[in-house]
């Protein structure tokens, strides 16, 4: 199933699995990632908890659902990698600045 994804969500799911600096590059210059209880601030950051990520586990992302809550927007994506617990569902909660993503918060 295609969702039909805002530009810049699209764009990081697929670079998601590969590269720290394009994912990065889906994001404002202060944006915040909070991923398993942490707090990534700023591009730099994001791109280096991305490409540590990347390192350590190999993992396919599907977007399976999206629910638009007016200032944010909640994608459902089916993760299946070498990662403990796979597969798992997770919950990603985007909020977008312009045609930026400003916050992401990733939950199970």
């Amino acid at each position: 199933m295609t969702l039909a994804l805002p530009k810049s969500i699209a764009d990081y799911f697929a670079a998601d699995a590969a590269d720290g600096a394009a994912v990065a590059a889906c994001f404002t210059a202060d944006a915040v990632v909070v991923d398993e209880k942490k707090t990534y601030t700023g591009r730099e950051a994001i791109a280096a908890w991305k490409s540590e990520a990347s390192a350590k586990y190999q993992y396919v992302a599907e977007p399976v659902a999206i629910e638009d809550q007016g200032d944010r927007v909640i994608v459902t994506a089916h993760l299946i990698g070498n990662f403990p617990g796979s597969p798992v569902d997770l919950r990603y909660a985007f909020t977008l600045s312009g045609d930026a993503i400003a916050r992401l918060e990733i939950v199970p």
